[in-house]
């Protein structure tokens, strides 16, 4: 006598608790596994400033380089990407561009979580990496200052001056890298790449620079951008009357160096200045380095009006710059005459 096989009802309930359990008993496994996979991941996107700040050095430098090497092989292959808004053409060479994708690269391979925006852009990617040399003045900074990579946000500049650049006025030539932290420029690099020298700050921590023994701000001298001296100087006149020296000078990192204390024997000394003002539009690649130098030292860059310039998002200032260093800056902007940068 057979019997047929019986069939069997699974309770869709039972199944339900069955999976669960199951759920409940592979979480318990690998929990601790997860738990430390995502604090690995965690801890990848932190970065250490000192770190930061030596391959910015190394980038500026690098890109520095290319800037020279070209220059000096009158192969610029100039073009203009189009005009300023005081109406002076922007130009790009293979300087510039050299320059970008081994200063580009080397910060993005070295720390691929950060945001870094560049003058220029360009697709070709270059495996440049970072040699783990740290300067031994950097060296001495304090270490293990981490920051999470979301709240940094990186400006480089490849070429500074390339209008003057072309002229063959090399001394106003720089290549800057510059670190926000929070929309707060905590790393500044202004590198003169014709003369070798480096310039580099990182805010609370230390810099190689100092300010001059001395400026004079009655009346100042003022330097300005060689694009729009005639209109700057109506304005400076207006302010600090018609005796104020006014030095116009091609590249925002020359004019911030001009504040400052600059090594000796150079080919051609640095213009002194006491006061650096723009009074249009302006990029923060190419003023987010100088702002971090100045605040390292105790000095300031600010809009006209004396706002605090955000160093995240977009890449233009539009409320013009007053820089200063060891002078009564407030003093300074509440001599300026009402001025709207948009309309000029």
């Amino acid at each position: 006598m057979t019997m047929a096989p019986m069939g069997i009802r699974l309770s869709p309930l039972g199944v339900a608790v069955f999976c669960l359990l199951g759920v409940g008993v592979i979480y318990h496994l690998y929990a601790g596994v997860l738990s430390n996979h995502l604090s690995y991941f965690r801890q990848r996107k932190k970065v250490d400033l000192r770190d930061l700040l030596a391959v910015s050095v190394e980038a500026a430098q690098l890109g520095g380089k290319e800037v020279k090497r070209v220059r000096e092989e009158d192969s610029l292959n100039e073009k203009s990407k189009g005009e300023t808004k005081e109406g002076a053409k922007e130009l790009l060479t293979m300087g510039d561009l050299q320059s970008h994708r081994k200063m580009f690269n080397l910060i993005k391979n070295t720390f691929p979580e950060i945001t870094v925006y560049s003058e220029e852009s360009d697709s070709q990617a270059d495996p440049v990496t970072w040699s783990r040399y740290i300067p031994d003045d950097i060296l001495k900074l304090e270490k293990g200052r981490e920051v999470s990579a979301d709240s940094i946000t990186v400006w480089i500049d490849p070429l500074d001056a390339t209008q003057e650049y072309t002229e063959k006025l090399v001394k106003y030539v720089t290549t800057m890298v510059c670190v926000a932290l929070e929309g707060k420029p905590v790393i500044g690099v202004i590198h003169q790449p014709f003369t070798g020298f480096t310039a580099w700050a990182m805010v609370g921590q230390g810099t190689n620079m100092a300010s001059r023994s001395d400026y004079n701000v009655n009346p100042p001298k003022v330097i300005v951008s060689r694009s729009h001296s005639g209109e700057v100087t109506n304005f400076l006149h207006t302010a600090f009357g018609n005796s104020t020296t006014i030095i116009p000078a091609g590249g925002a990192g020359y004019k911030v160096l001009s504040l400052l204390k600059m090594h000796s024997g150079q080919p051609e000394p640095t213009d002194e200045a006491d006061v650096y003002v723009h009074i249009t539009y302006i990029k923060k690649w190419d003023i987010c380095a100088g702002a971090a130098l100045l605040n390292a030292l105790g000095g300031h860059m600010t809009t006209l009006k004396g706002e605090n310039i955000d160093y995240s998002g977009t890449p233009v200032n539009k409320g013009g710059l007053v820089a200063s260093v060891d002078v009564d800056h407030k003093a300074i902007l509440e001599k300026l005459p009402n001025w709207d940068p948009s309309k000029h």
